[in-house]
């Protein structure tokens, strides 16, 4: 996913906030999703529901005002609940500016652990 920064993106120094990552490391994910042919919004009103359950980011170097952000978010392992990503963020000379490592957990509308149905797994991998 590619992610132009705009000014409302950066702090008063000019540089990226460090929580607009995890912003871009969710849109990155349902990126990967719909590309996949699995539309969050739609299993979110049938009451399939993936969560963060873990999130972990490597800053490597700042991104500022003006850069084109690529995010790649790869799926790292699936379980019968759980899907665990990893997403790399480069800048648009391909210099590394983030390294994350995302779990989120199937769930149901009430919270419970869900096993990912089979049709929804298939798509995945």
């Amino acid at each position: 996913m590619k992610q132009r920064i705009y000014y409302h993106h950066t702090d008063c120094g000019g540089v990226v906030y460090y929580a607009n990552y995890l912003k871009f490391l969710e849109e990155a994910r349902t990126e990967f999703f719909e590309k996949k042919g699995v539309l969050i919004g739609t299993l979110a009103k049938e009451g399939l529901l993936f969560v963060v359950a873990r999130q972990e980011i490597d800053y490597k170097s700042p991104s500022f005002y003006a850069d084109i952000l690529d995010i790649d978010a790869r799926i790292e392992s699936i379980g019968a609940a759980k899907i665990e990503f990893t997403n790399q963020i480069k800048n648009q000379v391909g210099k590394i500016i983030a390294a994350a490592r995302t779990i989120v957990v199937c769930i149901d509308r009430d919270f419970k652990p869900k096993q990912i149905p089979h049709d929804i797994r298939k798509k995945l991998i």
